[in-house]
């Protein structure tokens, strides 16, 4: 079955056929270094690796550049705030990045072992690329930097779906540009004072925001015309209108293929912002709940490209999802430990129906919902047939395969077991102690906490406390 992807730009769903069939090149735009990581970057990161992990799966080689913006606005801003070097503060927030993606378990965006490319060091290429929009017409110079001329490409707007008129409501020409429309965005802004510059043919400056991935993506993807274009729904406009704009002016050809846009996260359904007291840092996440997978399945249980309202009520509800999943899989280590099963050695029909369900899910737009309900029917399955030692280990590598593709660790679902077993072992001494003392409240507090989490006690004739797990 062929893959399909809703495309942003034509507005539908396509079936999804690479430029160079088995080649794909993915472009995603990565974070800006101003500050901490928070989970809403955390959506991003993680689902365009899903897609990544996905496409592999289903036999495409995948180039997949993320870029670092390292040089911009708000960077200049938050440097004068904290009254420290901009490059000091960027390498500061480049490091703590790196550290959430070896949190997330996801790669980072480069080719040929390479890091992932960033704003600062590819000045030169930059400004060739500008000069090359001056050469062709697209581009003008000011005293206050150059600028791409917007209504000179016919098409502006053909990815956000707005005219030129309807873009100028709200736009005003700043007192401190000479820019000939208010449309039209910088390509190379000249430095004030003390703001960290480049030398130029047009002034010590600075690239803008928009012109380093049209940059950076020719260059590291070695290709004019991507496959795929990721980022955030908010990104449509003015970033991605505007990349389209200076690429298409630059080449002549189209930009990108296909156009991924995922959807935004809200904090109990407000905008997240620290002024609202409601911004969480990945670090912030794993402080408090010490498990990536968690958050992991709490983006998965929404589309892509939906809104998706982060709460600790849904985290909660992840946090059973995953228990379900680490339990049975540790019921299955138990019992195939000294058994010596060949992989796929023993294929059941079942499981193979219910894989399928999980393609044809992510088949259909990388439909994770779907995909995670074939996967929860398979352990309930297993569940029922938790005594044939040839299903189960069959359903095993199953799990194992699909979780992968999720980049869900069998390693930390088997280490999540392990611990629960311990908690679980704490609880009834706990039990058992408040039994002794007679205080019968604690003791059904802690019968009641462990029923929830599909632990059943069975008190012996002997006044010995065993357990099962309720399959």
């Amino acid at each position: 079955m062929p893959v399909y992807i809703y495309n942003s730009l034509t507005r539908k769903k396509e079936e999804f056929i690479p430029l160079n069939p088995p080649q794909v090149n993915i472009y995603t735009c990565g974070v800006t270094v101003y500050d901490e990581s928070h989970i809403g970057h955390a959506r991003s990161l993680y689902i365009f690796d899903v897609i990544r992990r996905y496409l592999e799966y289903r036999g495409f080689k995948v180039n997949f550049v993320r870029n670092i913006t390292d040089i911009e606005d708000k960077i200049i801003n938050r440097s004068r705030e904290l009254n420290i070097n901009w490059n000091d503060l960027v390498e500061k927030y480049i490091k703590s990045y790196k550290e959430d993606l070896a949190i997330l378990g996801i790669k980072e965006g480069i080719l040929d072992g390479n890091e992932e490319p960033r704003a600062t060091r590819n000045i030169e290429e930059i400004k060739k690329f500008i000069q090359d929009l001056i050469d062709k017409g697209f581009a003008y110079t000011t005293k206050s930097g150059v600028y791409f001329s917007v209504r000179k490409f016919k098409e502006y707007g053909k990815l956000s779906g707005q005219s030129v008129e309807a873009m100028l409501t709200g736009v005003r020409k700043e007192s401190d540009e000479t820019k000939a429309d208010p449309l039209d965005f910088a390509l190379w802004k000249i430095s004030k004072e003390g703001e960290p510059s480049w030398d130029s043919p047009w002034g010590e400056g600075r690239p803008g925001w928009h012109i380093e991935c049209s940059v950076m993506s020719e260059k590291y993807l070695k290709t004019e015309m991507l496959d795929i274009h990721a980022g955030g729904r908010d990104l449509i406009f003015p970033h991605h209108e505007n990349e389209i704009a200076q690429s298409e002016a630059k080449t002549g050809k189209q930009f990108a293929k296909y156009w991924i846009h995922h959807g935004l996260l809200t904090i109990n359904s407000q905008k997240m912002s620290k002024s609202l007291g409601n911004f969480i840092t990945i670090k912030d996440f794993m402080n408090k709940y010490k498990d990536a997978d968690l958050l992991k399945l709490f983006f998965l249980s929404a589309h892509y490209s939906s809104p998706i309202d982060y709460s600790d009520k849904e985290i909660g509800e992840a946090k059973k999802k995953l228990e379900r999943i680490s339990i049975l899989l540790g019921i299955i280590q138990e019992k195939l430990k000294n058994l010596q099963y060949q992989p796929k050695s023993c294929e059941n029909s079942q499981i193979k129906s219910i894989k399928e369900e999980f393609i044809a899910a992510m088949d259909d737009d990388f439909n994770t919902p779907k995909a995670l309900a074939a996967i929860f029917e398979l352990v309930s399955v297993t569940n029922k047939n938790i005594d044939d030692l040839g299903f189960i280990n069959n359903a095993g590598i199953t799990l194992d395969e699909l979780l992968g593709i999720l980049g869900i660790s069998l390693e930390n679902m088997l280490a999540r077991h392990s611990f629960l077993e311990k908690e679980i072992v704490a609880l009834i001494l706990e039990r058992e102690k408040a039994r002794k003392e007679k205080n019968y409240a604690l003791s059904d507090e802690v019968r009641k906490k462990l029923e929830e989490n599909g632990i059943i006690l069975e008190d012996t004739k002997d006044g010995k406390t065993i357990w099962r797990r309720k399959l």
